[in-house]
């Protein structure tokens, strides 16, 4: 009974005791001083989501496309738990993600605009699935770059970043 206590230990996710938690909606500073949650997106073509801040804990996930948006929700020295957009939550150490925000256009094909008005001239349209490096945000539009193809994007049509955040 104890080696089985034991074994399930190892493997359960880290807890409050030691991994700063959020609750969504909320923000707060987490210990390396940044903002939790915050988004950032992955630095390199391969990267293993763990169960747990650490190398011995099982691999749950592999990402395989570089620049893909990540929700960062707690800290564990570093390593970093993370949420995509499906949802999915786990482990990645911090020296595979960057600060770069990028976007994943979602739902239907959506326009990007000339300016950030649905009133303006569309200049692109993106499939869902079509990733974009954010340049800045405001009131609920952002500015993104596809493949050198820039447009205002409507903060709702893609997954990425907050409601009303600005981004300079």
């Amino acid at each position: 009974m104890m080696r089985v206590l034991f074994i399930l230990l190892i493997l359960m996710p880290p807890t409050a005791s030691w991994a700063q938690t959020h609750d969504r909606g909320e923000v707060t500073l987490g210990p390396t001083g940044r903002q939790l949650p915050r988004y950032v997106s992955l630095a390199s073509d391969r990267t293993n989501l763990r169960t747990g801040p650490g190398e011995r804990y099982p691999i749950l996930w592999i990402y395989v496309r570089a620049g893909v948006p990540l929700e960062i929700t707690a800290e564990f020295e570093n390593w970093r738990r993370v949420r995509d957009l499906d949802g999915v939550t786990g482990w990645i150490h911090s020296a595979l993600l960057s600060g770069q925000r990028t976007a994943y256009i979602s739902g239907q094909i959506r326009s990007l605009y000339r300016e950030p008005s649905f009133g303006s001239v569309p200049v692109l349209l993106a499939e869902p699935g079509v990733l974009a490096e954010i340049e800045k945000c405001h009131q609920n539009w952002c500015l993104v770059d596809i493949l050198g193809r820039e447009g205002w994007i409507y903060a709702e049509h893609f997954w990425g970043s907050y409601a009303g955040e600005v981004i300079e």
